[in-house]
């Protein structure tokens, strides 16, 4: 590898490599995280083959880590935690203390520090935001009162770790020094609290003033290139500028950044513009921490190895249980909010580099922590399936504890149903039938909504997006949470009984989904599809749907038809529909399926007939 590109291969190998292990990992149904820190185990000092420069992998980890926390604040919702406040904060903070202690206990065995001990601890009682939210996710679990207080949990422990970045540094450089006392630590932490909070201030009253003003001017200059660059110009700006002027660090500076913006209504599409570039630089991240892991570790210290593991997974696992059961709640709150926070992530791996940049944490303690985290990410996901299986097993026990004899076999077969769907929050079924099932409320699926409603025409809508479901509700309209590509979702909108199916969602990836698995269901049910390219056409089409609306299509017909004497041409999607209106208006419109049928003819022969316009012509009259 030729030694002046250091920074190209550094970024291209560490991402080919991390797509490759992310891929498989993802394929064993591991968090694609997992695949991320080996990849740049791969590529460290510690494994054979080749080397990247770690001087600018730490420096693109640092624009990892501002997008990350970036993300963390544009999608801070305080009125999340607000609804979970009475166990989230006191939950999260017991839960914190008790995995310090735990970690501070190990460390003081190995003869650590008592800082190295605190970042340690602190280090192994935060949960990964990225593996909690996919975990519950699976189990359609995000919108149930497990998951409302999972999220708020995880907020108070993101508040903690970031109030800990910002501490940090003063207290080492306050305890470093030859006549470290508490006077010197109160003074240092006075400071480094002043600046946070003059800094709190500008962005709380300029920030959230101008960086909003910023994006609606963007916004209406109609360029998304210059939209695109000003969210990532706050996001960065404001990080360098918190850490020159007011010497915070890049975390809290992004983290702010998020938050204020976060308030804007253009929120949602900055983090949508943002997004591709954050995860880039959010997975370079994972790889350099992964290059800072010695493998050698695993054998060398077994022991602390173990001792770190079960601590994250067993520790701070029961100590969450006993707190959520303390308040009252049932043992599969209990053990769904222990299983989700059984890992550590990103948070983690923040703090252990600080701590080993201040030299308060000695390396093996990093080391310690990145073999923590791998395992335990590793370990999430068969958690949870320990638990599905748990529950359904309890779920069978109970209800054939309540069989009659006369009914074994058939309380058998209910066991067995409790037990596959006691793995997931069921899914309400709607009682609607000969009702339009609408998949996506975005633009366009918000005007559907309104036409269908204004009919009075029975609809449910298919929607992942939490703040769409909210005002459908809001709204009294019927809306089930999900992916329509999933079974259970298709079953619960009652597919096999509905009108039709409107797929109106962007993606003709996963519109192809939708329709090969409603059609699978009903094969008779007509179905709409949106789509923006023939390609996507031809690869929606290939899975049953029965028409396709191309966007630029329609509008080129809707501009068309506002031409002053221009003529009236029926709109067709397809050659089925133009067969209908030929057999409706035979006499009127011989003509035009003079036209339309030789094309007809042709594609049920096989044969490749001209692709014609929206306004078709025979090829001798083009003047016509």
């Amino acid at each position: 590898m030729p030694h002046h590109m250091p920074l190209i291969s550094t970024i291209v190998i560490g991402l080919v490599m991390a797509f490759a292990l992310g891929a498989l990992a993802h394929r064993f149904r591991i968090s694609p995280l997992v695949g991320y820190l080996l990849a740049g185990v791969l590529a460290g000092p510690f494994t054979p083959g080749y080397v990247a420069d770690q001087g600018l992998a730490n420096q693109l980890a640092e624009i990892g880590v501002i997008l990350l926390m970036f993300g963390v604040g544009l999608h801070f919702s305080l009125k999340d935690l607000l609804s979970v406040r009475a166990i989230a904060i006191p939950g999260a903070v017991v839960q914190i203390a008790s995995a310090t202690l735990l970690g501070m206990g190990l460390a003081w065995m190995m003869g650590w520090s008592m800082g190295g001990g605190l970042v340690f601890g602190l280090a192994l009682s935060v949960a990964s935001t990225v593996v909690l939210l996919r975990a519950l996710q699976e189990r359609r679990l995000v919108e149930t009162e497990r998951g409302h207080i999972a999220v708020g949990w995880l907020i108070v422990e993101d508040l903690a770790m970031v109030l800990t970045l910002v501490l940090l540094p003063a207290i080492a450089s306050a305890t470093s020094g030859p006549s470290a006392d508490l006077e010197s630590i109160v003074i240092s932490l006075g400071i480094t609290l002043g600046k946070v909070i003059a800094f709190v201030a500008v962005m709380l009253i300029v920030g959230r003033r101008v960086i909003p003003w910023i994006l609606h001017y963007v916004a209406h200059t109609g360029s998304r290139e210059l939209f695109r660059l000003s969210v990532l110009a706050i996001a960065l700006g404001t990080a360098f500028g918190a850490a020159e002027l007011f010497g915070v660090s890049f975390a809290l500076g992004a983290f702010f950044a998020g938050m204020v913006l976060s308030e804007s209504e253009l929120s949602h599409q900055a983090a949508s513009e943002t997004l591709p570039l954050r995860d880039a630089f959010a997975v370079l991240f994972f790889v350099s921490v992964g290059m800072l892991f010695d493998p050698m570790i695993l054998i060398e210290d077994f022991g602390p190895v173990l001792a770190t593991f079960l601590i994250i997974v067993i520790g701070k696992s029961a100590a969450a249980y006993g707190i959520v059961r303390l308040f009252g709640h049932p043992d599969t709150t209990a053990l769904t909010i222990a299983a989700s926070l059984a890992q550590i992530g990103e948070f983690s791996f923040i703090l252990a580099g600080l701590g080993v940049e201040l030299q308060i944490l000695p390396a093996e303690g990093r080391d310690l922590i990145l073999a923590g985290a791998i395992l335990s990410i590793m370990m999430n996901p068969f958690l949870f399936t320990l638990l599905d299986r748990w529950f359904a097993k309890r779920e069978a026990v109970r209800v054939q504890a309540n069989a009659e004899a006369a009914a074994a076999a058939q309380e058998a077969m209910a066991a067995e149903a409790a037990a596959a769907a006691a793995s997931r929050e069921p899914l309400p079924v709607t009682s609607l039938s000969i009702h339009v099932v609408l998949v996506g409320h975005g633009r366009v699926g918000k005007y559907i909504s309104e036409k269908l409603a204004s009919m009075g025409l029975p609809f449910l809508v298919i929607e992942t997006n939490k703040e769409q479901v909210a005002g459908l509700q809001a709204d009294g309209r019927e809306v089930i949470i999900g992916n329509a590509a999933d079974p259970e979702v298709a079953a619960a909108a009652n597919i096999r009984e509905a009108r039709c199916l409107l797929v109106a969602i962007p993606d003709a990836f996963e519109s192809g989904q939708v329709v090969e698995q409603a059609r699978r269901i009903n094969p008779d049910l007509p179905i709409i599809v949106r789509a923006h390219s023939f390609a996507q056409e031809e690869h929606v089409m290939k899975y049953g749907a029965t028409r396709i609306v191309m966007g630029e299509q329609e509008i080129a017909r809707a501009m068309f038809a506002a031409v002053p004497d221009a003529p009236r041409e029926p709109v067709l999607s397809s050659v089925e529909e133009a067969d209908d209106l030929v057999e409706e208006h035979e006499d009127e419109m011989e003509p035009l399926a003079d036209m339309l049928r030789p094309e007809a003819d042709a594609d049920k022969a096989g044969g490749n007939a001209p692709e014609q316009g929206p306004l078709r012509q025979p090829p001798d009259e083009p003047g016509r």
